[in-house]
């Protein structure tokens, strides 16, 4: 089973009702640039080589993000659907107020996971394909390696 890696954070917001209260928040142990899932993908006994994985990625991030920006979604079947949100600034009185360079803030891409039954990557079923594991037990286990206890 897959681990998931946590740490236990305290809200130390004053202003906040769960201040002082714990949470967990994951961790990562490392970043995948492109080149290294392509290679991943290519080692699992795929017919395709690293660079012609690698060169399918990059095609697929370009069009992505070509796609998003003539305002369409982009479903990927077991993955998800990719989509783009606007972020304002506030709101206008009226329409005649509103303008793109004064108004506008942000412009985000927004990942929906698979939600069909038989791919389900939901939140709630993603939780339920992994195992956790806080990443202070690694430490405190090693350290004990190292001094023979």
């Amino acid at each position: 089973m897959a681990k998931i890696f946590y740490e236990l954070r305290k809200n130390t917001n004053q202003k906040s009702t769960t201040f002082g209260k714990f949470y967990a928040h994951s961790k990562s142990v490392e970043t995948l640039n492109t080149r290294k899932i392509a290679s991943h993908i290519a080692g699992h006994g795929s017919v395709y080589t690293t660079d012609v994985v690698l060169g399918v990625l990059e095609k697929f991030r370009s069009c992505l993000i070509e796609m998003l920006l003539e305002s369409k979604r982009v479903k990927i079947d077991g993955l998800g659907t990719f989509y783009a949100t606007i972020e304002n600034n506030g709101p206008t009185e009226s329409e005649e107020e509103f303008s793109v360079t004064s108004c506008l803030k942000g412009l985000h891409i927004r990942f929906m996971p698979e939600q069909e039954q038989e791919m389900n990557i939901s939140s709630r079923e993603f939780l339920k394909k992994a195992e956790f594991v806080n990443v202070k037990t690694l430490t405190t286990n090693k350290e004990e390696e190292q001094t023979g206890e």
